[in-house]
């Protein structure tokens, strides 16, 4: 079994699961912040986007961004010698787009959930919306946070569909576990496809029962 579909995936997964945690968690605060319910409704929709438009259409427009020819693509190549598309970097954009509304819809909900009066309180007490966020807001969110990073780390190791449109399938650069799965089960190797099936499926179980895990763990501390 070549090893390194594995290695590609677990590296994408962490490095885009570093950017969209932070990314959700501020971006969810941001709207949420919103005191215009248009506003809100407008900006949910266009970060909620890529999780219902199908991922090959979601490849399609960061191709057409990131391409050699297009706009950002070129701008990375002049300004920095960086070819973005058809290049591991490749795969990490695709699994950050693809995973990102996750990790906002989830901390944006877990945001929302924490009691209106714990934050009027700390107002009244003259902490900055910055403190509030940080010591009320998120704090009383982390498992829900947290349930959410789990859900964008499983999606962006799972991710084919845009990866395939922005970053191809080159074996030992490319090459994702959905994309080797995809490459043996073409080749007739199924042998080689139960191996790497068999992982994702391990990953995937273990995402489960973290997410669980963390569930669990909330309920004794509010039961406390």
């Amino acid at each position: 079994m070549d090893w390194s579909p594995i290695w590609i995936s677990l590296r994408t997964a962490s490095i885009s699961i570093f950017v969209t945690f932070f990314a959700g968690i501020l971006v969810a605060w941001g709207v949420i912040s919103r005191r215009r319910e248009g506003t809100k409704m407008f900006w949910d929709g266009v970060l909620t986007l890529p999780l219902v438009l199908p991922p090959t259409v979601v490849g399609f427009f960061l191709l057409y961004l990131f391409g050699v020819k297009r706009p950002l693509g070129r701008l990375f190549l002049d300004l920095f010698g960086v070819k973005i598309a058809f290049s591991w970097i490749a795969t990490v954009l695709a699994a950050v787009v693809v995973s990102f509304p996750l990790m906002y819809r989830s901390a944006r909900g877990a945001f929302e959930q924490v009691d209106e009066n714990l934050v009027d309180a700390a107002r009244t007490l003259g902490m900055s919306e910055w403190t509030i966020f940080r010591k009320v807001i998120l704090a009383n969110a982390v498992p829900g946070v947290v349930s959410g990073g789990v859900l964008a780390f499983a999606r962006g190791l799972g991710e084919f569909g845009a990866t395939a449109m922005i970053a191809g399938n080159i074996a030992g650069k490319t090459r994702t576990l959905p994309m080797a799965v995809y490459s043996e089960v073409a080749a007739g190797n199924m042998e080689k496809a139960y191996g790497y099936v068999a992982i994702v499926v391990v990953i995937a179980f273990v995402s489960v029962m973290a997410m669980n895990w963390i569930g669990v763990m909330e309920k004794k501390r509010k039961n406390r």
